[in-house]
C-alpha cells in the first residue's frame, strides 16, 4: 500500500471519528429552557461531551493534513486556504471545549444562590449558552464549510471522487453556512428541525466520502497525465530552444 493510499484510508476514518465525537459532545441538558438546575445532576454529560469536543479537534485537522499532499500536487492555494480554515475551526473547537465547564461553574453557584442571585446567574446564563451557539454553530460551521468548499473545488476540478459526490458536498457546504446564518440573526435556533435539516446533506456527504476514501480513495489518473503533459510540453520546449 502506498503513502498516499494509506493517507485517504486514514483521512476516511478521521472524518468517522470526528462524526463520533460530534454526537456525543451534544449536551442535551444544557438546551432545556431553565438548564442551570439541572446541570449539577447531569455532570457527566458537560464532561463527555468536553472530550467528544476535544476529540475531534485533531480529527478535523489531521483529515486536512493527510490529504494535504496529494491536494497540494494539484492546486497549493486552495490546498493551503482549506488546511487554513481547519485550523481556524479548530481553534473554534478548543473554544466551545473550554466554555463546557463554565456551565458547571454556574450549575453549582445556581443551586446555592437565593432569588436574587439565581435570576442574575439565569441572566448569565443564558448569554453563555448563547455565545456557545455562536461559536458552535456560526462561527465553527463557517469556517468548516467555506474549507470544504475549496476542498470540493479540487476534487471536482481533479475528479479525485465522482463529480457528483463533489457537487453534494458543494451544496451541502452551501446549506450549512446559510443555516449558520439564520441561527446568527436568529431566525431559527440550533435544535430546531429547519437547522438540522439544513446541515443534513453535508453531514450524509461527509459519511458518504469517508467510506469512498477509505474503499477507493483518490483516483489521480487526471492529476498524473496533467504532470506528463506537464513534462512532455516542458521538455519539447527544451528542444526547440
Amino acid at each position: 500500500m502506498n503513502t498516499a493510499r494509506r493517507a485517504t484510508i486514514i483521512a476516511g476514518a478521521l472524518v468517522i471519528v470526528s462524526m463520533i465525537g460530534g454526537v456525543f459532545s451534544v449536551v442535551p441538558a444544557i438546551e432545556e429552557p431553565h438548564y442551570l438546575a439541572l446541570i449539577s445532576a447531569h455532570e457527566s454529560q458537560i464532561i463527555i461531551g468536553a472530550a467528544s469536543q476535544f476529540i475531534m479537534i485533531p480529527a478535523y485537522v489531521g483529515f486536512a493534513l493527510y490529504l494535504y499532499p496529494t491536494l497540494g500536487m494539484a492546486n497549493e492555494a486552495l490546498s493551503l486556504g482549506f488546511l487554513g480554515f481547519r485550523m481556524i475551526a479548530a481553534a473554534f473547537h478548543l473554544t466551545g471545549v473550554i466554555l463546557l465547564p463554565l456551565f458547571l461553574v454556574l450549575g453549582q453557584e445556581f443551586t446555592q444562590a437565593g432569588a436574587v442571585g439565581a435570576s442574575h446567574l439565569g441572566a448569565l446564563g443564558e448569554l453563555l449558552r448563547t455565545v456557545r451557539d455562536l461559536v458552535n454553530h456560526v462561527a465553527l460551521i463557517i469556517s468548516l464549510s467555506l474549507g470544504d468548499l475549496l476542498l470540493f473545488a479540487i476534487l471536482y476540478r481533479w475528479r479525485f471522487v465522482p463529480r457528483w459526490l463533489s457537487v453534494w458536498g458543494i451544496l451541502g457546504a452551501g446549506l450549512a453556512v446559510s443555516a449558520s446564518f439564520l441561527v446568527l440573526f436568529r431566525v431559527t435556533g440550533v435544535v430546531t428541525p429547519l437547522y438540522l435539516a439544513m446541515n443534513a446533506p453535508l453531514a450524509l456527504q461527509s459519511l458518504v466520502l469517508a467510506v469512498w476514501l477509505i474503499i477507493r480513495g483518490f483516483d489521480t489518473k487526471a492529476l498524473t497525465a496533467g504532470a506528463e503533459q506537464r513534462g512532455v510540453g516542458g521538455a519539447a520546449r527544451q528542444r526547440r530552444g
